[in-house]
């Protein structure tokens, strides 16, 4: 059988865009913002991560500016040969005592940072309990490992009790979980994890990319959020949402980094972040800790947006201080629509389809930045309604509508 079978045979895409609604790789032509210029429009952006609103601060860019101009555009190394800048090594320092951790160590992106990790800490004779809503990269870090996966119902702390309790107790086990989740923007059980992983002999690793710069003191994150700094074993982030950069980080004890330092693949054998990246994270870092309103700001509008949302009679997820709200469109072809008419209207979004959830539980996805304003806020959930409202709520009928305007 001919390896590209299945290459020849997707047909997905091409039948979305023939629809004229293919939703992803809309091209940004100014820097990413509460506005933005999107193909040649101006589009209402709640389809971000830039939760604090720092990729377009001006002491961010200069930084990055500055960087490049005393170290170059790249590193042409790995941080174990040539690639290890001052700059990285300051970066580390600072986001181990931001965390009240004992030691970092910063990885390329978030998703190398869960590969690296996780197949460092766990191998062959270990389990790795995780829960269902986790990440891919947590999946793709699982699979890296050849460890054990046992996955746990979503937050679901009495199925988590029970699977430990089966558990071989001769292995090592980690309970890995996303801080706030990506996509419902609900918040990991953390006390009860906590304390099961005590009980049971686990240790507990907290992906915390949604967290940090949300919610906690000073946006410190989940842990933090829960008084548990000291109870959580690993606790990994990214750059590329509060951030305002590109790569990913572990903060643990000293023993911890340095051995994931001498045994992760994706560490060991990948470039390091460029000088650019270094410093614009770690000036943003330096914004969070001075201006620590901005993470107040963020969860007054996000609570803002939840209520406007609500008042339209729209079904959200509603279960989260966070500044990522789901609202709830069912199928695919209703998510794919809405979708774009609000693009066309000059609203960003994002659209939530399986395999990513469940058949009949499709969502967009809205998520928000400190520095949107309530004007803002009203414009967009009122063209959200309005679209919401006209798109038949049946695949077969949104279809015929599809087919009728050609």
């Amino acid at each position: 059988m001919d390896i590209f079978k299945k290459v020849y045979e997707f047909k997905t895409a091409n039948e979305a865009r023939a629809l004229g609604i293919y939703p992803y790789f809309h091209a940004l032509e100014s820097m990413q913002d509460i506005e933005v210029q999107m193909e040649g429009k101006r589009k209402i952006m709640i389809g971000s991560n830039n939760y604090l609103g720092l990729t377009g601060d001006p002491r961010v860019i200069e930084a990055s500016i500055e960087a490049t101009k005393l170290f170059g555009s790249g590193v042409s190394g790995s941080r174990f040969l040539n690639g290890t800048l001052s700059l990285h090594l300051n970066l580390e320092k600072d986001l181990a005592d931001f965390m009240n951790k004992e030691s970092a160590m910063v990885f390329s992106t978030g998703f190398q940072s869960n590969l690296g990790i996780v197949s460092a800490i766990a191998g062959r004779k270990d389990i790795i309990f995780c829960d269902r809503e986790n990440h891919a990269s947590i999946y793709d870090a699982t699979r890296l490992s050849y460890a054990e996966m046992i996955r746990y119902k979503h937050n679901d702390m009495d199925d988590l009790e029970r699977l430990l309790k089966d558990a071989d107790p001769k292995k090592g086990k980690v309970i890995v979980t996303d801080g706030v989740f990506s996509m419902s923007g609900d918040i990991a059980e953390l006390p009860a994890i906590v304390k099961l992983a005590k009980e049971y002999g686990a240790r507990v690793m907290v992906d915390d990319a949604h967290g940090i710069g949300v919610i906690g003191p000073n946006g410190r994150g989940t842990a933090a959020y829960f008084d548990l700094e000291d109870d959580v074993d690993l606790i990994m982030g990214t750059f590329s949402k509060s951030l305002a950069s590109l790569g990913g980080f572990l903060v643990a004890d000293e023993a911890i980094v340095d051995y994931v330092r001498h045994h992760a693949r994706s560490f060991i054998f990948s470039a390091a972040i460029t000088p650019a990246n270094a410093a614009a994270a770690k000036t943003a870092l330096d914004i969070i800790k001075a201006e620590p309103e901005r993470v107040q700001a963020l969860l007054d509008i996000s609570a803002y947006m939840r209520k406007q949302l609500l008042n339209r009679g729209l079904k959200i997820i509603d279960s989260s201080i966070t500044p990522i709200i789901p609202i709830y469109t069912y199928t695919p072809m209703r998510t794919l629509v809405a979708c774009k008419m609000l693009f066309d209207r000059g609203v960003y979004v994002n659209p939530v389809i399986p395999p990513a959830v469940p058949e009949g539980q499709c969502l967009i996805r809205t998520s928000y930045t400190s520095t949107h304003t309530k004007a803002l806020m009203d414009e967009a959930a009122d063209i959200i309604a309005d679209v919401l409202n006209t798109i038949p709520e049946s695949e077969e009928a949104v279809m015929m509508e599809l087919m009728k305007n050609g």
